[in-house]
C-alpha cells in the first residue's frame, strides 16, 4: 500500500557546504511543501513535553508539483548487454537452483522476453515443476521440486523442429519421492527479443521486474552466450560472465551474496577462501535497495548552520511526513563542547521493522495522539529490517536507508506502551536531545556513518561523547574510535542498553547499505544458515562482538545480560554512591530508589539491561553506583550467551542475579572516563515531571562535569 505522503534522502549526514537530495511521493492532486525544520522532541505523548519541530523555513521553505513514486520489491541480476547478443540457432540454457517457495506461483529463473509480444524465452519453475516458456509455447515437467533442496534444471529450444525440452534433477535423491523428469513438445517458436538478460526475474510492461524468483540460484548458463560464475565479484553487486561475450550484468534490490552453494561441503566456512564453495546468490521478492527515485528537490547547508537533527517537513492537505537528516560538524572544528552519537547504524538496521502488533488498540492511540501515521505492518512494500523474516523464511541480511524508512520518524511509536509512549531509536533519543534543549546544553551530532568513516579525529575535541538510548551495531572502526578516543582524555556517556553487540558491515560498492549476519549465539529473531556467517560485504566474520573477543564490557564496563518486554523499574543507589569519590553525581538527587517513571515502559531500567562482569573485560577499576530492581521474572529473562557455563564459573550464584541494570563509573588514562547506565529505557525518564527529577539530576551532574560546562541545575 503506497503511502499518500513519503519521501527519502540520498544521505544521512551533511556538513556545511554540503548538499542532500530529497525525493518524494505525494498522491495529492495539488503540490506540496516542503519546509527544514529542527528535531528537538519528537514524543506525540499527551502526558509529557509536547513534541518540538522548530520552523527554520528561513533557510529552506518551498512548493512542488505532486507525483507518486513507486517501489519496486524484488532482486534479480540484469545483463543489459543481452539486449544486442545473437542466440545460437538453438537455445540451450541451465542453472542451479535451490528454490524456497517452490510451490508458488512461477517463478523466473532465466529469461530474454518481451513483455509486450510474448517473443523470447522463460525458464520457469513453477508448481508443477520446471516450465520453458518460448513466445506463447510452454512445457512443462509436471513434477513438483522440494524446498531447499539442489536441482540441476535445463530447457532447450529448436526453432526448426519446433521442439522445446525442460527437464530438472535433485542433487540429492530422496527415497520415494519421484521429482526428476524431463518433458518436451513441439509448437512454432520465436525466440527473437531484443531485451535485457535477466537472471531470477523477466521483464515486465508496467514495472522494472515481475516473477521474481526466491531461493538461491547458481551457475546459470546460454550455450555458446553466456556462463555466469557467482564465485567471482562476491563483494559487490556485479555478476561476471566466464563466456565469450563478456555480458557481465548488475544486481537489483541486494540479493544476499556469499551465500553456500551445491559444492559445500562443511569443510570451509570462510567465503574467501573457497569462494566455488559459496557461488550461489540468494533471490527474494521481497529484496529492496534503492527505490531508484527522482529527486525532487535538494537543500545545500548553509556555512553557519550549526550541528544538529534536521527534518525536511512535507505536508499536502491533511498528509504529513518528516524526513529526518544530521549536520554535523567539520573535523577538527567543533561548534560545541558536548557531541552527541546518533545511532545511525542501529536506526537503519531497525527501519521499517515490521513486528505484527499494529492491532486496532494501537491504531486508535496513533489516531488520539496524533502520532506518525504510517506503520510497516501495512507498507511492507518499502522493504524489511533486518530482524524480519523473508517470504520465504529467511533472515533479511540487508537494510538500506535509499526507501523511506517509515520507523526512523519523530513521533513515532513502536509499542502502545500501557506505562509510557512506546518509542525507540530516533524517536526515543530525542528524549536526550529535548533533555539537552531544556537544560541549555549546546550540542554538536555525529553520527554512526561519520565515525566509521572519519575515526577518532572527528570526536578528538570534544569533552564528553553522550550515546542514545540503544547504540547496538558497530563496525570495527567505530569501536576503535570510542576506545581510542576514552584511553586518551575523552570521556564517554552511555546512556542506553544492549550498546556495541553486532557487528554490521558497510562497502563503498554498495552505497547506502549495511549488512548483518545473525550468527551463533545472541538475542536474534533468526539464525544464518551454518556455513554463512560471514559478510559478504568486508568478508569479516558476523554475529556478537563478543564472539570476536571484544564484548562491550571492554568500552563500557558493562554489557548486555538480560532483557524483558519493554517495562521499566528503578535503580537503587550502591554504598559507592554515598563515598566522598562519587558522590557528586548524586548531588541533589532526592531518592535511595529512583527512577521508578519514564516515558519508556514508566521506568528508567526495563526492557535491555547490561551488568558488570570482570570475566568479560569490565575493567577492575569500575565501580558501580547503582543497580536495578524490581524486574518481573516472568518477564525477563537471561540472555542465550549469558547462560551458557554460568553455573560452572560463578559458584552460588543464580541466573536470575544476572537481570539488572549496572550504572558504573570508569576512570581511564589523560582524565578520561566512561559512564554507562545499562538500559534501554533510560532516557525516557528524562522528561518525566517536566525534567525535573532524580534521573535528570544525575545526568546533569555527570554530564556537567564530564563537559566542564559550569552550568547550574536549572530547577
Amino acid at each position: 500500500m503506497t503511502a499518500p505522503l513519503v519521501g527519502y534522502a540520498d544521505r544521512i549526514s551533511v556538513r556545511s557546504g554540503e548538499n542532500i537530495a530529497f525525493k518524494v511521493s505525494s498522491t495529492g492532486p495539488g503540490p506540496y511543501n516542503a519546509m527544514l525544520v529542527k528535531i528537538v522532541r519528537g514524543d506525540p505523548n499527551p502526558g509529557g513535553p509536547p513534541a518540538k519541530l522548530e520552523d527554520m523555513s528561513d533557510l529552506f521553505d518551498g512548493r512542488f508539483a505532486s507525483r507518486e513514486q513507486r517501489a519496486w520489491p524484488g532482486s534479480y541480476a540484469l545483463v543489459d548487454g543481452g539486449k544486442a547478443v545473437k542466440l545460437p540457432a538453438a537455445l540451450g540454457v541451465e542453472a542451479l537452483i535451490w528454490p524456497t517457495l517452490p510451490a508458488d506461483g512461477p517463478q523466473t529463473v532465466l529469461s530474454r522476453r518481451d513483455p509486450e509480444s510474448g517473443a523470447g524465452f522463460a525458464l520457469v519453475l513453477t508448481p508443477e515443476g520446471m516450465a520453458l516458456e518460448v513466445g506463447g509455447a510452454r512445457v512443462v515437467v509436471g513434477k513438483p521440486l522440494r524446498t531447499r533442496i539442489w536441482y540441476r534444471v535445463w530447457a532447450s529450444a529448436d526453432p526448426v523442429t519446433g521442439t522445446l525440452r525442460v527437464g530438472q534433477q535433485p542433487l540429492k535423491r530422496a527415497h520415494a519421492v519421484d521429482d526428476e523428469g524431463e518433458a518436451q513438445t513441439t509448437a512454432p517458436l520465436s525466440l527473437d527479443a531484443a531485451r535485457p538478460i535477466l537472471i531470477g526475474a523477466e521483464s515486465a510492461k508496467d514495472r522494472p521486474a515481475q516473477r521474481c524468483f526466491n531461493g538461491k540460484i547458481e551457475a546459470p548458463a546460454i550455450a555458446g552466450v553466456a556462463a555466469w560464475d557467482f564465485a567471482r565479484r562476491g563483494e559487490s553487486m556485479e555478476i561476471e560472465d566466464t563466456g565469450p561475450n563478456g555480458l557481465h550484468g548488475r544486481l537489483i534490490n541486494l540479493p544476499t551474496r556469499a551465500m553456500k552453494g551445491a559444492a559445500w561441503t562443511g569443510t570451509e566456512r570462510d567465503w574467501r577462501r573457497a569462494p566455488h564453495h559459496y557461488a550461489a546468490i540468494h533471490f527474494h521478492d521481497d529484496d529492496l535497495h534503492d527505490c531508484g527515485w527522482a529527486d525532487d528537490f535538494s537543500f545545500t547547508v548553509p556555512k553557519d548552520m550549526r550541528s544538529g537533527v534536521y527534518g525536511m517537513q512535507l505536508s499536502c492537505g491533511t498528509h504529513r511526513d518528516v524526513i529526518p537528516f544530521f549536520v554535523r560538524p567539520q573535523v577538527g572544528k567543533p561548534q560545541a563542547k558536548v557531541c552527541y552519537l546518533a545511532s545511525t547504524f542501529t536506526y537503519q538496521v531497525y527501519s521499517n521493522f515490521s513486528r505484527g502488533v499494529y492491532d486496532e488498540a494501537f491504531r486508535k492511540r496513533v489516531a488520539d495522539w496524533k502520532a506518525y501515521p504510517h506503520n510497516p505492518d501495512d507498507h511492507k512494500d518499502y522493504g524489511l529490517s533486518t530482524y524480519n523474516h523473508h517470504r520465504d523464511g529467511s533472515g533479511v541480511a540487508y537494510s538500506s536507508h535509499l526507501r523511506p524508512l517509515i520507523t526512523w520518524r519523530p513521533n513515532f511509536l513502536s509499542f502502545n506502551d500501557a506505562a509510557g509512549s512506546g518509542l525507540r531509536h530516533l524517536p526515543a533519543d530525542t528524549h536526550l536531545t529535548g533533555w539537552l534543549d531544556r537544560m541549555g546544553v549546546a550540542f554538536d551530532v555525529v553520527t554512526d556513518h561519520d565515525l566509521d568513516e572519519k575515526g577518532v579525529e572527528i570526536l578528538a575535541q570534544y569533552k564528553v561523547v553522550l550515546t542514545g538510548s540503544h547504540p547496538e551495531y558497530h563496525t570495527s572502526g567505530t569501536l576503535d574510535a570510542l576506545q581510542a578516543y576514552t584511553e586518551t582524555g575523552g570521556r564517554l556517556m552511555y546512556l542506553g542498553g544492549n550498546g556495541f553487540y553486532w557487528r554490521v558491515a558497510l562497502s563503498r560498492k554498495v552505497p547506502g547499505a549495511i549488512e548483518v549476519r545473525r550468527t551463533e549465539g545472541g538475542i536474534r529473531t533468526w539464525a544464518a544458515e551454518p556455513g554463512e556467517y560471514y559478510h559478504a560485504f568486508d568478508g569479516a566474520y558476523g554475529g556478537l562482538w563478543r564472539r570476536s573477543d571484544r564484548p562491550p564490557n571492554l568500552l563500557c564496563g558493562i554489557g548486555f545480560s538480560s532483557q524483558g518486554t519493554f517495562v521499566g523499574d528503578s535503580y537503587r543507589q550502591s554504598p559507592a554512591a554515598r563515598d566522598n569519590t562519587h558522590a557528586w553525581v548524586f548531588e541533589g538527587v532526592k531518592n535511595e530508589l529512583f527512577g521508578g517513571y519514564g516515558f519508556s515502559g514508566g521506568g528508567a531500567a526495563g526492557f535491555e539491561l547490561d551488568r558488570l562482569d570482570h570475566r568479560l573485560g569490565s575493567p577492575l577499576n569500575a565501580v558501580v553506583l547503582a543497580s536495578s530492581e524490581g524486574h518481573d521474572r516472568k518477564n525477563f529473562v537471561v540472555v542465550h550467551e549469558e547462560r551458557l557455563g554460568f553455573t560452572t564459573t560463578i559458584p552460588g550464584q543464580t541466573l536470575e542475579e544476572l537481570i539488572h541494570a549496572d550504572m558504573t563509573y570508569i576512570e581511564k588514562p589523560s582524565g578520561g572516563a566512561v559512564f554507562s547506565v545499562g538500559s534501554i529505557t533510560y532516557c525516557g525518564s528524562l522528561p518525566h515531571d517536566k525534567f525535573d527529577n532524580d534521573v535528570s539530576r544525575l545526568t546533569f551532574n555527570v554530564l556537567n562535569r564530564f563537559g566542564e560546562l559550569g552550568l547550574k541545575w536549572p530547577f
